[in-house]
């Protein structure tokens, strides 16, 4: 293993893409299904607070916040944090957007309604996810939804690069994933684990070709809900 990996948060090799390339303007369909699915109903979407882990430029933070609803995200580089801003501002809408450590939200506990993140936490070794997902919890208020979704080990890319601790690979060779730094694969078996700290665990898988079928994409969605505190003075 190499020495100290299992303490990144953040690869700095993400702000380089950010500066690089030009993408994430538009959410994916599973996002959108599932704040239809949790939100649509409420009649006054401006009173609920949804936040994204991982949110890039802000293509899942643009979609929530024309649906009406309050939104914050936060990401590790300053330019997708700009990127968001500016995109967001240029359309009138307003949002919470900080650049920081998934590990130490910066909110309060119990503030968000919702949170959402799209392959963003794959990108963070198994401890730091622990950390990152027990900060979600805490930011949750109580019952309230969660979506994930990470890469999964029938990705392209997976065990083509340095193992540096189970499922998670640097310097990866070929693939959609080669380049962008340390990345971990979430086998299927994992996932109770990972998530023990929720409840109403629902996974989904998204598979896709590319090069002709050569070669294939695969993510586990993830959907589950914070516990609702018991009311024990009822009993």
């Amino acid at each position: 293993m190499r020495e100290g990996v299992n303490e990144i948060t953040w690869d700095p090799v993400w702000e380089q893409i950010f500066q690089a390339r030009e993408w994430g303007k538009y959410p994916p369909e599973h996002v959108i299904r599932f704040v239809a699915r949790k939100f649509y109903s409420v009649k006054d979407r401006s009173k609920i607070r949804l936040m994204e882990i991982g949110c890039g430029p802000g293509a899942n933070l643009w979609f929530m916040a024309r649906e009406g609803f309050a939104v914050s995200g936060i990401d590790g580089s300053p330019t997708a944090i700009q990127r968001a801003h500016e995109r967001l501002m240029g359309e009138g809408f307003t949002a919470d957007l900080q650049v920081g450590d998934f590990r130490q939200l910066p909110w309060p506990d119990d503030s968000f309604d919702g949170v959402v993140e799209n392959v963003s936490l794959y990108a963070n070794p198994w401890v730091s996810v622990q950390r990152a997902l027990c900060e979600v919890h805490r930011v949750l208020k109580p019952g309230a939804p969660f979506l994930s979704s990470f890469f999964t080990d029938g990705t392209w890319g997976y065990g083509l690069g340095e193992m540096v601790e189970p499922d998670g690979f640097v310097n990866i060779r070929e693939g959609p994933l080669e380049g962008t730094g340390f990345c971990l694969f979430l086998k299927r078996a994992r996932v109770p684990e990972l998530f023990r700290n929720f409840i109403d665990l629902g996974v989904e898988r998204i598979c896709r070709t590319i090069d002709l079928e050569r070669h294939f994409i695969e993510q586990l969605v993830i959907t589950c809900r914070k516990p609702e505190i018991r009311n024990y003075s009822s009993l």
